[in-house]
């Protein structure tokens, strides 16, 4: 999976400037067919009114985000460049959120073990995941 992102500018009716954040997430055929086997399009990735906490973000309005809707693409007019990193930050997030939920659906039908060190806690494959 890769998460496409597009920043552009455009005048202002009144002079100022208006920025633009186009984001769209590239899925692999194998994720794509995960996400119509389990009928997942309608699954929700990210939702400001449940997470607003985000490393101190500042409130880049109501905002709520699909599977479907980043597949399909989205575009955001802004009229500051801090409110378009906020949202970079979401999209970012949105789809990490993403990537777990195909993990999850890959895991079906086999084990998912969780190993408990000194140091960590691991899947198993070995990548430390706290």
């Amino acid at each position: 999976m890769e998460l496409l992102l597009k920043r552009n500018q455009d005048k202002g009716m009144l002079g100022g400037i208006k920025f633009t954040l186009e984001a769209r997430a590239i899925l692999t055929p194998e994720e794509q067919e995960l996400v119509k086997k389990y009928k997942a399009h309608k699954y929700v990735l990210f939702d400001s009114k449940e997470q607003n906490h985000l490393g101190g973000l500042i409130s880049v309005g109501p905002v709520s985000y699909t599977i479907n809707d980043l597949m399909a693409g989205l575009k955001d007019k802004v009229k500051d460049v801090s409110v378009l990193l906020q949202k970079e930050q979401v999209l970012i997030e949105a789809c990490k959120n993403l990537k777990n939920a195909l993990d999850v659906m890959k895991s079906f039908g086999g084990e998912y073990r969780i190993i408990f060190k000194e140091d960590g806690v691991y899947d198993s494959n070995g990548e430390k995941i706290e």
